[in-house]
């Protein structure tokens, strides 16, 4: 049965590599002359050599987003069900080997943070958890999700792989979109990184997507985290996943993230650094090379990059998060999963949006409808 990995297995990460850093300013310039960009073209886009493009590329991609997207920014927020999980990831503050207070949200608690959400303004919700079948499986979701439909217009997971039935179970009760990010393409140090539990198997993980599109979710989101490894060559895996799903689930809409590894309880230092120059490029580069795909940016981010990014690709933005079980109004002093940068209200974000002449959006583009209960 095909999947990604066929089209995986054709491509060698060093080959790659080694073609990215060979690209030089003609490239560049030719590249900007074309009208319609290709994954190839996309290389020459994220090369070390298209960097004083960068300008270029910045109005190219504004232009774009504003005609397929117009002037608006959609705002979500994510809520963390639970901190505990089955997996030792390195850079993760969850993983199972850090010796912290672990919680699951009670129906309750689920509630009580659904409450204080909603008095926020939000009517699209990121469901979180770590990746512990045991506790947050697929029962534990498909209640959650039972529990809060009539709350929001979108609901989105970002949780542990679940196989194809499993989704269909979750879609049947009202799931909209599934997050899902390889982390790194590169098997060998996706390994370093994964070295017990589920998640350690890479095959398995990246073929996530192919099971959504399988199952018929609304949306699938994808993307690596970048520090991992060399985010040139994650990014061109990542493009290419994107236009595989695209072309093989073609009835699916896609979103991309942008995470940098951030403070967290296992403190593991970037491989490669990846600049803010370097990820404006970045986004640039997807917008160029595809006009339809969302494009989000979390509270990993500075404020004052998050202002600055609004207008150069960017669709969804969140505000306020707090990545730890609990978190708005249950039990605030609780671990967080990573340290969040942009720490403004809500209403802050909001404001910040307008300023630019955008029009905040806070449910997504389009509207699902919920079963009747």
């Amino acid at each position: 049965m095909r999947n990604f990995k066929n089209t995986f297995d054709l491509y060698d990460w060093d080959t790659l590599e080694q073609d990215i850093y060979n690209i030089s300013s003609n490239d560049v310039q030719r590249v900007l002359g074309k009208e319609k960009i290709t994954l190839k073209d996309f290389k020459v886009l994220i090369s070390p050599a298209a960097k004083p493009f960068i300008e270029q590329m910045a109005q190219r991609s504004q232009a774009l987003t504003k005609k397929r997207f117009g002037n608006t920014i959609q705002m979500y927020l994510p809520m963390y069900l639970s901190n505990e999980c089955q997996n030792i990831c390195t850079y993760c503050g969850f993983s199972m080997t850090n010796k912290i207070r672990r919680k699951t949200l009670s129906d309750k608690e689920i509630l009580e943070e659904v409450a204080h959400i909603k008095r926020l303004g939000y009517d699209h919700i990121l469901l979180v958890t770590g990746e512990a079948n045991s506790t947050v499986g697929v029962s534990y979701l498909k209640n959650a999700i039972g529990l809060i439909r009539e709350h929001f217009s979108n609901i989105s997971i970002e949780v542990q792989p679940l196989d194809q039935e499993d989704y269909e179970t979750l879609i049947e009760e009202g799931l909209y979109a599934v997050l899902v990010y390889q982390e790194t393409y590169h098997k060998a140090t996706y390994k370093i990184h994964h070295p017990k539990g589920k998640k350690s198997n890479f095959d398995y993980r990246m073929d996530t997507p192919d099971r959504l599109g399988k199952a018929g979710v609304h949306k699938i989101g994808i993307g690596a985290l970048f520090g991992l490894e060399d985010w040139r060559v994650d990014s061109f895996y990542t493009a290419l996943h994107l236009k595989y799903l695209q072309k093989t689930y073609w009835k699916t809409k896609y979103s991309i993230s942008f995470p940098r590894l951030r403070p967290h309880e296992g403190n593991v230092q970037p491989k490669v650094e990846m600049t803010d120059a370097d990820l404006v490029q970045l986004i640039c580069a997807y917008r160029m090379l595809d006009e339809d795909v969302e494009l989000s940016m979390s509270t990993r981010e500075s404020a004052k990059f998050r202002n600055n990014i609004i207008k150069l690709g960017i669709t969804s933005i969140s505000a306020e998060s707090k990545t730890n079980p609990g978190g708005y109004a249950v039990a605030p002093e609780s671990l967080e999963q990573f340290e969040i940068s942009d720490e403004r209200s809500t209403e802050e974000i909001k404001q910040m949006i307008q300023s630019q002449g955008y029009e905040v959006v806070w449910k997504d583009w389009d509207e699902t409808f919920s079963k009747s209960v």
